[in-house]
């Protein structure tokens, strides 16, 4: 069982705090490959997770459409499926910072996908039933995520901490995505060999028994002996625990830091820069469509068959495999800045993505891959650097209770407004357009705060 360590003090003019007996990075033999590995350890579960989970994903609409759906339902169950996955991470977050039962977290999500998903196979014989069965898995799968997501990331930052934030998130990333376009290719083959969607949902049972046999691999090499740090590799020294508030140059592993509140616990997360950044997500998650809309337009309305929506999927995936890399090292380099690209992105994608032209809608598809990309990676990595380290939890759960209000309220958006093109590319225009505006304040703020004489380097 995992325990929260005892804080010590910070050194003098640090932002994190030093365990008795531990080394510092600087003079620990090997200190910086420990990171990278754990990084790419959770990098590969998420490449096995996503090839389930993201393998099932291009074929929500149309499976919901065989089952009878209308393109409302669709709007709001996919919608209301990411509402879940980002939404409920509110809960799960806080709730795992209190426990410090990051890795029960971390497994008990993964394992809810692994059974949804598969399951989904099931859906089509069960009759009238099949559409209601099929909605909850759907649902079910993304709720997973969010049980998980919170725990994991922290888990993840703590680690990428020592290699650039921007390139831990970026590479962990790149791995997650590129199962995400591996699960496409595979559905796409089995429903090539058998016509049956019910078999592609089922073949999807082999790489979910794989991610849950790697994760437990994982729990085993990073557990301490004594169940310490969950952060710290087995036979290593635990993970230093962090003092609340940090004072480090975001982009370099630091934070940029909400300060602290009195008695020296964390200030609240709805102050200084985070909250604009968190309402901010808010606006952009209900411009970013889901995919189960965009498939559903693919097969409705431009008549894509449904072997090729899988394809398609998997090339939205390598774009934001790009996306992530991309704007992941920028970050380091040049902050948060790069995040200003990401609304410009969003008002892009229904312009083209729900046209007819297949060279449109294969751009709008690669624009929305992109944004995708960079909203799950480099996003990430700013929310870990404008909070304390001992509320990230916390801060990744309300953080996503925004972007699942949004996502939710886009679903919602895209069903009532998808006969109607040109009140949809205006309405998500307009919401971009407060993003960029908040986006802005964020960006500006943090420059503030790590300027010299700013609070962060004081």
């Amino acid at each position: 069982m995992d325990r929260p360590e005892r804080e010590v003090p910070a050194a003098p003019g640090s932002g994190t705090s030093a365990a008795p007996g531990s080394s510092t990075p600087g003079n620990t033999p090997g200190r910086d490959r420990r990171p990278w590995g754990t990084v790419v350890g959770f990098g590969l579960v998420s490449l096995a997770t996503d090839i389930v989970s993201d393998g099932a994903r291009p074929l929500a609409g149309p499976l919901l459409a065989q089952l009878g759906a209308s393109a409302l339902l669709v709007g709001l169950v996919t919608g209301g499926a990411e509402a879940a996955a980002q939404g409920l991470r509110v809960i799960f977050g806080p709730w795992a910072d209190r426990t410090r039962k990051y890795w029960t977290f971390t497994l008990a999500g993964y394992a809810m996908t692994a059974v949804c998903v598969p399951l989904l196979a099931f859906a089509p014989a069960a009759g009238a039933a099949g559409l209601g069965v099929a909605s909850v898995l759907i649902i079910g799968d993304r709720v997973g995520k969010a049980v998980r997501s919170p725990a994991k990331t922290v888990l993840l930052a703590a680690a990428a901490k020592d290699v650039g934030r921007g390139r831990g998130f970026a590479v962990h990333k790149s791995l997650d995505l590129t199962g995400a376009l591996l699960g496409p290719v595979i559905v796409a083959a089995v429903l090539e060999a058998t016509g049956l969607i019910s078999a592609a949902f089922a073949a999807l049972a082999v790489p979910a028994a794989a991610a849950l046999a790697l994760l437990l691999w994982l729990r085993r090499r990073l557990a301490e002996p004594d169940g310490g740090s969950p952060a710290a590799p087995a036979g290593g020294p635990p993970a230093a625990p962090v003092a609340p508030a940090g004072n480090g140059d975001a982009g370099a592993g630091g934070t940029f830091g909400t300060g602290a509140g009195t008695g020296g616990r964390p200030a609240s997360l709805f102050s200084g820069i985070f909250l604009p950044f968190a309402v901010c997500a808010f606006f952009w998650s209900a411009g970013l469509v889901a995919f189960g809309v965009i498939s559903y337009h693919l097969t409705a309305a431009a008549a894509v068959a449904a072997p090729v929506v899988p394809l398609l999927y998997a090339a939205a995936m390598g774009a934001a495999v790009l996306g992530a890399l991309g704007s992941g090292f920028l970050y380091d380099r040049v902050g948060p800045a790069v995040l200003l690209a990401l609304p410009l992105l969003i008002a892009a994608v229904p312009v083209l993505a729900f046209s007819t032209g297949m060279g449109l809608v294969l751009a709008g598809v690669a624009i929305w891959g992109t944004a995708t990309g960079i909203q799950d990676s480099t996003v990430k990595a700013l929310v870990a650097d404008l909070v304390p380290e001992a509320r990230q939890g916390s801060a990744y759960g309300v953080f996503a209770a925004f972007e699942g209000a949004g996502a939710l309220a886009g679903g919602a958006l895209y069903g009532a407004l998808y006969d109607a093109r040109p009140a949809l590319i205006a309405v998500v225009a307009a919401l971009q357009a407060v993003a960029l505006v908040l986006l802005f304040i964020t960006v500006r703020r943090a420059r503030q705060w790590r300027a010299p004489g700013g609070p962060g380097q004081r």
